[in-house]
């Protein structure tokens, strides 16, 4: 049976799986995700030892705590077949499929997966890198009925779409939001793209900020001194909090009968107290994850 996925998706960090060192460092990494790379981060010459060193390092274990996943190469290149074979018979949660230009692509890394898991086979997540697979989103998002998670390969689709690198990422804000807009309308998660000045914290937060503000989950990191960052921006802040156990108890303590109540002159419905009961819970177990860290 595969590991259940937790609530939080704060910080994913793509370790590169052609080095050891990082495998290594990465039981020490405090992200709520970690994404082991088949792809970008190996040399055509390491593609196998890369994919060797994910599967012996996974066996091993020792990364408890966080969700795992495997981005295995594309589906037009050589090394899928054997990327998705090895990948799925691991116990993580997730496949990562990149260059995911149609729900096609995604269908037959499912069926490969599925075919070769000795358990439950591990969910999908998708790389939206694109114009194509942003014009087709709604399929992609229901393709095999196993895609979990969107995950936006911001550098890719800005090359693609002609967009300049502009910080406030200008050119990509409609692209984004359709991505937030398909997670949401097919309850998957949704990760924003890597940010590669690893010198310019402040910018990271800001685009971090930028990203909750659109409605992502949380954002994919390349380096281990990026997810601090995330974490604290993606957690929910004290006063987000506090607001929130006010709206759950106010809502609690109702008349029966009544379907809207008043919070400090603000009207609150159903919809209200639902939304506040995850922040609750992201912070949570983010209070959990993170005190466990320390």
């Amino acid at each position: 049976m595969r590991p259940e996925s937790p609530l939080l998706r704060r910080s994913a960090l793509f370790v590169p799986g052609a080095n050891r060192r990082a495998l290594a460092k990465a039981r020490t990494v405090n992200a709520d995700v970690l994404i082991f790379d088949l792809e970008d981060s190996a040399a055509p010459a390491m593609k196998a030892a890369a994919r060797r060193q994910v599967c012996e390092a996974v066996r091993a274990g020792g990364y408890a705590g966080r969700e795992l996943a495997v981005r295995v190469n594309a589906v037009d290149s050589a090394e899928w077949t054997a990327d998705v074979q090895a990948a799925a018979a691991l116990p993580v949660h997730a496949l990562l499929l990149p260059k995911a230009h149609s729900a096609e692509a995604v269908v037959a890394t499912a069926q490969a997966a599925g075919s070769v898991a000795e358990a439950e086979a591990p969910a999908l997540w998708v790389m939206v890198e694109s114009a194509a697979a942003l014009m087709a989103l709604a399929e992609i998002a229901k393709a095999a009925g196993r895609a979990s998670c969107l995950v936006v390969g911001a550098e890719d689709l800005a090359v693609d779409l002609a967009v300049p690198p502009t910080p406030a990422r200008l050119g990509l804000l409609a692209a984004l939001s359709q991505c937030v807009v398909a997670a949401r309308a097919h309850g998957l998660g949704v990760l924003d793209g890597v940010h590669t000045d690893l010198n310019d914290a402040a910018s990271l937060a800001r685009m971090c900020e930028q990203g909750r503000n659109l409605g992502f989950d949380g954002k994919t990191l390349v380096h281990p001194s990026q997810v601090a960052v995330a974490n604290r921006i993606f957690r929910p802040t004290e006063s987000e909090v506090a607001a929130a156990e006010t709206v759950v108890a106010a809502w609690e303590s109702r008349t029966a009968g009544c379907d809207v109540v008043t919070v400090d002159g603000r009207m609150v419905e159903r919809l209200h107290a639902t939304a506040a009961r995850r922040v609750m819970a992201v912070n949570a177990e983010a209070e959990m994850k993170d005190a466990a860290a320390t």
